[in-house]
């Protein structure tokens, strides 16, 4: 029995799978730009980066990795979708709710950057 279908493989970790047709060209991601954020929600997500630049010393080098991923999607200016930014919020505010007292005025920030963002 043979198979028509062609599969390709691309670096950026798509996999498409062709059945027939010709002139077949793209993928269509349906990706939509990520929405400028209100200017309060800037400036809170700023005070949270420069606490979560200070509270990386704090914790273990584990902690301190999983700070260092999330860190780009915390920046004011990153063109992120806000599910990216979400996650990266929850997962600081678990690193920093691991480490008591210290971490307080970082799950504080958090909490404040997801009020603004209609999200708590």
């Amino acid at each position: 029995m043979s198979d028509a279908s062609q599969h390709y493989y691309f670096g950026s970790g798509d996999h498409v799978t062709m059945h027939g047709g010709s002139g077949n060209t793209g993928i269509d991601k349906r990706v939509t730009p990520a929405q400028e954020l209100p200017q309060p929600v800037q400036e809170a997500l700023r005070e949270l980066f420069v606490l979560v630049l200070a509270l990386r010393t704090q914790v273990t080098p584990a902690g301190a990795t999983a700070l260092d991923d999330s860190l780009p999607a915390l920046r004011a200016e990153a063109n992120v979708q806000p599910q990216e930014r979400h996650r990266a919020l929850l997962a600081v505010a678990g690193v920093a709710a691991t480490i008591g007292t210290v971490g307080v005025p970082v799950v504080e920030a958090i909490n404040k950057v997801l009020e603004l963002l209609g999200a708590k």
